[in-house]
């Protein structure tokens, strides 16, 4: 089953580092649920995490570097850290996968508080302009 998480860091890795969102399409479950820091609610469906996911490599992207990953079978837990601003932020994507490595549970959680106010912001600006292009 591991092998099955490891396949899909790999492709998780390309889409991080090459904002693909091709690649990023085949990876996520039609169905796939998303766990913002800063929405209250799941947000489910591909296409509401597809920009979610982009919007946030977009705001995140200063300094981004994963730092640990703990990996059981179809579940994985990553570590990151990255700027924004001058605001050190601490982070975890929990992650679960089905049977075929497609994405079903995408979760963030995030540290401090006031990086959290700053996504937030960030992410805003970011769908909005996903939206309109």
């Amino acid at each position: 089953m591991s092998q099955i998480f490891n396949a899909f860091l790999d492709k998780w890795h390309q889409v991080v580092n090459n904002a693909d969102s091709d690649l990023l399409d085949e990876m996520l479950h039609d169905e796939v649920v998303f766990y913002s820091p800063v929405v209250h609610t799941p947000q489910r469906g591909k296409y509401i995490t597809k920009m979610y996911l982009m919007g946030a490599s977009e705001s995140l992207k200063d300094q981004f570097v994963y730092k640990k990953k703990i990996i059981d079978g179809l579940n994985g837990v990553l570590e990151f850290s990255c700027m924004i601003d001058d605001i050190s932020v601490e982070g975890v994507d929990i992650i679960e996968l089905d049977e075929h490595g497609q994405v079903i549970s995408f979760k963030v959680m995030v540290r401090p508080l006031k990086a959290v106010h700053k996504i937030h912001e960030r992410m805003g600006e970011m769908l909005e302009k996903l939206k309109t292009s």
